[in-house]
C-alpha cells in the first residue's frame, strides 16, 4: 500500500525523504523492531518502561523505510536518520498506527460488537459468538482465550492484541468467510488505542471492580479507559448495552445519553430484557424475562448469578445488531461456558465436584464462590494465588474473599513472574490467615482434591484456560486442567 494512503490526515515531517514520497510503497507495519522487514513502517511508540525511539536504528537497519513517532521526536529522528527514510509525526501515534493498520488490513466482518468491564468479558464474547452461530452466521470471538471460530479453532491469547495484529486477524477472518465478530475490549487495549479503527456496531458493559491498579493510577482512570469504548469508538447510531444495576453503569449510561446513542438495558432494573424472576434448577437457572416483545421463560444451562448478567448482556448485543428477541433468548438455552470459566473439571472417585475458574480478582472470586455455594452439599474449598508484577493491593483482598466465601482455603503460587513467590503468598494470607500454604501449585491441587469428601466442591481459581506458569522470564508448562485430572486419576481422596 502507498504511504500516502496510510498517512492520510497525519502530520508528516520529511527526513530528506524521497521526492516520490507519495508513491512510496509500504509492505508491512509493526511496533516491534524485531519484526521489521524491508519496506516496513516502524512505529516508535513510547511504552510504560521503554521508548520505542531507541529501536529506530535497528528498524532502519532491517529495512524500515518509514518511521511513525510522537510529534516531539520528529526533529531528532530527522537529524539522525538516512535521507531515504520518511518520518511521520503524530500527536497520538498509537491512534495513528491503529488507523494505518485498519487501512492496510481493510477487511472487517460485516457486524462487530465489543464488550468491556472488569469481569465477564470473555464469557460475553463467547456467548455472543454462539448466539450469532445459532442464527446461521459464520462468527468468531476474540479475546483472552484467543480467537475462537465455529469450527473450534483457537488462535492467540491476548485480551486485546496490538492494533496491527488485531486488524490483520479481522482481515484474515473476513477472508475466511466470518461475517460476525465479538471482541473483548480491555482497559489496556482501550487506553493504548488498540481497537481504534474497528467498525463497532454495538458495545456492552459488564461491571467494574478492582483490577489493573498496577497500570491505572486510580479507579477513575481505570473507568476512564473503559469509557473510551462508548465515548470514542462506538460511532453515532451505535447501541450501548448495559445492566443499570451494576456499579458504574450510570457513568456508561451517562455517556450514551450525552452522545445520543441508542441504549438497551438488561437485568432486574433494565427495560429491554428485564429480569423479573430467577430460580435454581439443578445446575441450570430458570429466568423470567419481560421484554417489549412479550414475556419469556429461559432455562440457562449455567450456574452463577453473574452468568445470568453475562448472558443478558450478550443477548442484548445480539438484539442491538438486528436479531429477533425470541430466537436470541432461545439460543441462551444452549450456551456453553467459556473455557476456564466455572468449567466442570471432573468428579473425584467419591463424587466430589471440581471446577476451574479464571477468577484472579477479588470481585470475580467472590462471584464464583457465591455461585458454587448453592450446589455444594458439603464443604466448599478453593485453591488460590496471585500474580507477580501486578496490583499488590488486591492480594490480601483475594485471601479475604476466599476466607469469607469458602470453608477451606489453600494459598499457592499463580504466576509469580519476577517477584518472590513466598512474599506474594504471604500477602494473600494476610486476608486468609487460617489458609493452608503450599508453594507448588500441582501439589496444592492434589492436596485439595485429596481432602474432598462426598458432596464437597473444589474451585481451582486464578489461571483458568492458561497452559503455562510464568516464573521469572520463563513460562513453565502448567495446566490446572491437567493437574486436576492427574490428581483425580491418582485417586488421592480414596
Amino acid at each position: 500500500m502507498q504511504l500516502e494512503q496510510l498517512a492520510s490526515g497525519l502530520t508528516v515531517a520529511e527526513a530528506s525523504c524521497p521526492e516520490e514520497f507519495g508513491g512510496l510503497s509500504i509492505s508491512g507495519l509493526t511496533a516491534d523492531s524485531r519484526q521489521v522487514k524491508p519496506g516496513y513502517l516502524f512505529a516508535a511508540l513510547k511504552g510504560v518502561q521503554v521508548d520505542g525511539a531507541q529501536f529506530v536504528p535497528k528498524a532502519v537497519e532491517q529495512g524500515a523505510v518509514a518511521i511513525l513517532c510522537a510529534q516531539d521526536s520528529v526533529d531528532q529522528l530527522r537529524s539522525e536518520l538516512p535521507d531515504t527514510v520518511v518520518v511521520l509525526g503524530s500527536e497520538e501515534p498509537r491512534h495513528a498506527l491503529a488507523l494505518m493498520a485498519a487501512r492496510f488490513y481493510n477487511k472487517q466482518p460485516k457486524v462487530t460488537v465489543a464488550v468491556t468491564g472488569t469481569s465477564g468479558k470473555t464469557s460475553v464474547a463467547h456467548f455472543v459468538r454462539q448466539i450469532f452461530q445459532s442464527a446461521g452466521h459464520a462468527a468468531a470471538s476474540l479475546g483472552t482465550i484467543g480467537t475462537v471460530t465455529a469450527d473450534g479453532r483457537v488462535y492467540g491469547g491476548l485480551t486485546t492484541p496490538d492494533p496491527v495484529a488485531l486488524h490483520a486477524e479481522l482481515n484474515r477472518l473476513t477472508e475466511e468467510g466470518v461475517t460476525h465478530a465479538a471482541l473483548e475490549a480491555s482497559s489496556h487495549g482501550l487506553d493504548q488505542h488498540r481497537l481504534d479503527g474497528v467498525r463497532i456496531a454495538a458495545a456492552g458493559f459488564t461491571n467494574l471492580g478492582r483490577d489493573h491498579m498496577d497500570y491505572h493510577p486510580t479507579i477513575e482512570d481505570y473507568l476512564g479507559a473503559k469509557l473510551r469504548l462508548f465515548k470514542d469508538l462506538l460511532p453515532t447510531g451505535g447501541t450501548v448495552v448495559v445492566d443499570p444495576g451494576e456499579k458504574y453503569a450510570d457513568r456508561v449510561i451517562g455517556v450514551a445519553e450525552a452522545r445520543g446513542l441508542q441504549l438497551l438495558t438488561v437485568g432486574e432494573t433494565g427495560k429491554d430484557l428485564k429480569l423479573t424472576g430467577l430460580r435454581q434448577s439443578g445446575s441450570a437457572q430458570v429466568l423470567t424475562l419481560a421484554t417489549p416483545r412479550g414475556d419469556y421463560t429461559v432455562t440457562l444451562p449455567l450456574i452463577g448469578r453473574f452468568q445470568v448478567s453475562n448472558a443478558l448482556v450478550a443477548a442484548g448485543l445480539a438484539i442491538a445488531v438486528g436479531h429477533e428477541t425470541g430466537p436470541v433468548l432461545r439460543a441462551l438455552e444452549n450456551l456453553k461456558g467459556a473455557p476456564g470459566r466455572l468449567e466442570f473439571a471432573g468428579h473425584t472417585q467419591n463424587g466430589a465436584l471440581v471446577v476451574i475458574d479464571y477468577a484472579h480478582k477479588p470481585d470475580a472470586l467472590e462471584n464464583v464462590l457465591a455461585a458454587l455455594r448453592p450446589v455444594t452439599e458439603g464443604k466448599l474449598s478453593v485453591v488460590i494465588g496471585a500474580g507477580g508484577d501486578r496490583d499488590p493491593g488486591k492480594r490480601p483482598l483475594m485471601g479475604k474473599a476466599a476466607a469469607e466465601r469458602a470453608d477451606f482455603v489453600i494459598v499457592t503460587d499463580d504466576n509469580p513472574r519476577s517477584e518472590d513467590p513466598a512474599a506474594i503468598r504471604k500477602a494473600v494470607k494476610e486476608g486468609a490467615p487460617e489458609a493452608l500454604e503450599i508453594d507448588d501449585r500441582g501439589e496444592a491441587i492434589f492436596e485439595a482434591i485429596k481432602r474432598l469428601q462426598p458432596g464437597d466442591v473444589l474451585c481451582v481459581a486464578g489461571k483458568g484456560h492458561e497452559t503455562g506458569q510464568i516464573v521469572g522470564e520463563t513460562i513453565l508448562p502448567f495446566s490446572d486442567h491437567e493437574a486436576v485430572a492427574d490428581a483425580i486419576a491418582k485417586g488421592g481422596n480414596e
